[in-house]
């Protein structure tokens, strides 16, 4: 039985999207009515559908009789985290062949890392792939020609795109089919410390790089719990992955056999057969807000609070900042990956992993049990562990105690009474911040702003020495009608680096910082935003700013009668509307919606 108070917000939610929802569901349904797509094409039409298809597979495909899967991939073999992708169709056609289905490879969706584009022009494009690859995915599944659909996508926007478009097509079956992190290479800790050393002048390049490239060097997901693991944990708290399946690795026989069962389960739930279970059926209420809740319990990226509140409108429901911080409280820290803790993502699953997680979350009453899954059970199924029984694909119950109480605890005795992430108010507007990672001592901080238009112009501020100060940097029009909301990671380094010294410093800004947030306290996602009227537009050096994580304040000590008095600064934005392809998104910047509405251009 759901918690009071958790049942309390469901409700609200519920209520709150009433009409959005009911008449999300009843496009659905009349999607549904119209009976298995192929049906309705015409011959020409069907004929160009199936005309590179099997020579076996061809006359189930002209029958339509037998339930076709479209594979949505996000494969390329650049990105360490998606090139596990290129061999996942194989499998996945074998397994429905041998299932009675047939697959068939609908389509690709970019997929870009904002490690490889941090602090660079292609940043600034970041936030609205998740928008272009909804459409990307939209057109891959346009055809008709289908039965369900297999996601495959990892990454930071990547998945919440997907899901976008998996509930643009939510008449249909839909399974996450996830690929697996990386093994451990060197430690996050070790990493951040060269990062910080590097930053100071302390250590080369050559240093820096042999550091990174000893951390990132293999195909899978990067370790640490960045936006990435956050998506796949999410997926499985959600119901949209099979159980236990979100950490294998890629190269493990136990990922084949799960990504196999993928298929088989999508075609079970086919309107075809007798477990019709489309995604609209899943991803209720009740699934956005398990969503919300795992990721307070894991102190997971703050990019969510934009993403679930995107994804969540695509269905027709209503996710307010209010919603995350009610939740926040109900919920306790029960994992400490990095950056929140020196472990990494693997170290997690051995402590007990994602079913462990979700047996102590539920059994505490802090998710919704009879919520669905892609299972075919409801989410207590998620409390198993997979594992290969001479081969075949098993389950068995998760592990009763954590192998690893510093990296995985259980309810009873948590890391810390929430989950770090809280919403904050004042005349500013509101942000978002991430305090798991963040000392208690550091938590709140009242110093003089000091002004910047760039992570770079704080970068060069620190190199002249002019950062040995308390202050509080405010960095503004780094919003998404501004840049397109990019994340600020080389500002990280810089200012640990100045908190080491004993410093007062924290970071607000209309920007984004992910799931690396790291020691210092940073209130992001300042919204209104600089560039739509926001007040961070009229501040000025030497303001007194209060950023105070406990109290849940961000405050500016400045009068209202003179922030009335006071014009707001203008940014001469044009070098980075062009160049990097970012003159094409001129049309997003344009019409993308506020942080607290998802910052997208759908809704």
């Amino acid at each position: 039985m759901v918690r009071p108070a958790i049942a309390d917000v469901t409700a609200r939610i519920r209520e709150r999207s009433r009409p959005s929802r009911e008449a999300y569901l009843a496009r659905m349904e009349a999607a549904r009515r119209q009976g298995p797509r192929r049906g309705a094409l015409g011959c020409a039409n069907l004929a160009h559908g199936f005309a590179a298809c099997a020579a076996e597979a061809k006359p189930d495909m002209r029958a339509g009789v037998v339930p076709n899967l479209a594979i949505v991939t996000a494969y390329n073999d650049m990105l360490s985290a998606h090139q596990p992708y290129e061999r996942f169709p194989a499998i996945i056609k074998a397994a429905a062949r041998e299932a009675g289905g047939v697959a068939q490879v609908a389509g690709g969706v970019p997929a870009m890392c904002d490690g490889i584009t941090q602090g660079r022009p292609g940043m600034e494009l970041s936030l609205f792939s998740r928008d272009v690859i909804a459409m990307a995915a939209a057109i891959a599944l346009s055809h008709d020609m289908f039965d369900a659909a297999l996601f495959l996508g990892v990454c930071d926007k990547i998945v919440p795109g997907l899901v976008i478009a998996a509930q643009a097509f939510g008449h249909l079956p839909a399974v996450f089919v996830p690929a697996g992190p990386m093994a451990s290479g060197l430690p996050n800790e070790t990493k951040a410390k060269l990062r910080q050393q590097h930053a100071e002048g302390k250590a080369t390049r050559e240093d820096l790089l042999e550091a990174e490239a000893a951390s990132y060097h293999s195909p899978g997901t990067c370790t640490f719990y960045g936006t990435a693991n956050s998506n796949q944990m999410l997926m499985e708290a959600m119901g949209l992955h099979l159980p236990g399946s979100s950490f294998v690795h890629p190269d493990a026989p136990l990922r084949d056999a799960l990504t196999a069962a993928a298929a088989q389960r999508a075609l079970a739930m086919t309107a075809l057969g007798d477990d019709y279970t489309p995604v609209a059926s899943i991803l209720d209420e009740r699934a956005f807000v398990n969503g919300i809740v795992a990721l307070h319990a894991t102190g997971g990226s703050t990019n969510h609070v934009l993403h679930l509140v995107a994804m969540a409108r695509a269905g027709g429901i209503l996710l307010t900042l209010d919603d995350f911080a009610d939740l926040a409280r109900q919920v306790p820290l029960l994992a400490r990956i990095y950056p929140n803790g020196g472990a990494d993502i693997n170290h997690f699953t051995a402590a007990g992993g994602t079913p462990f997680l979700i047996g102590q979350l539920l059994e505490a009453g802090a998710l919704h049990e009879d919520a669905r899954t892609v299972s075919g059970q409801t989410l207590e199924a998620c409390g198993r562990e997979p594992y290969l029984d001479e081969g075949r694909l098993a389950y068995r119950p998760a592990v009763a105690a954590s192998r690893d109480e510093s990296v995985l605890r259980p309810f009873a005795r948590p890391f810390s009474p929430d989950g770090g992430l809280k919403v904050l108010e004042g005349n500013l507007g509101r942000a978002v911040i991430k305090v798991s990672a963040v000392a208690p001592q550091h938590r709140k901080v009242r110093a003089p702003a000091l002004i910047f238009h760039s992570q770079e112009d704080l970068a060069a501020a620190f190199l002249a020495g002019q950062l040995d100060r308390d202050f509080v940097a405010i960095v503004r029009f780094q919003g998404a009608k501004a840049i397109g909301m990019p994340e600020l990671h080389k500002l990280t380094p810089v200012l640990a680096s100045v908190m080491a010294r004993g410093r007062k410093v924290a970071l607000v800004t209309d920007g984004r910082m992910s799931g690396a947030s790291g020691k210092v306290p940073a209130a992001i996602h300042v919204s209104p935003e600089a560039q739509a009227g926001g007040l961070i537009a009229k501040l000025r050096d030497g303001d007194m700013i209060v950023l105070d994580a406990d109290a849940g304040a961000l405050i500016a000590e400045v009068s209202a009668e003179d922030f009335e008095t006071r014009a707001p600064a203008v940014a001469d934005l044009g070098a980075q509307a062009q160049g990097h392809g970012r003159e094409l998104f001129e049309i997003f910047r344009a019409n993308v919606g506020a942080p607290e509405l998802g910052a997208g251009v759908f809704a």
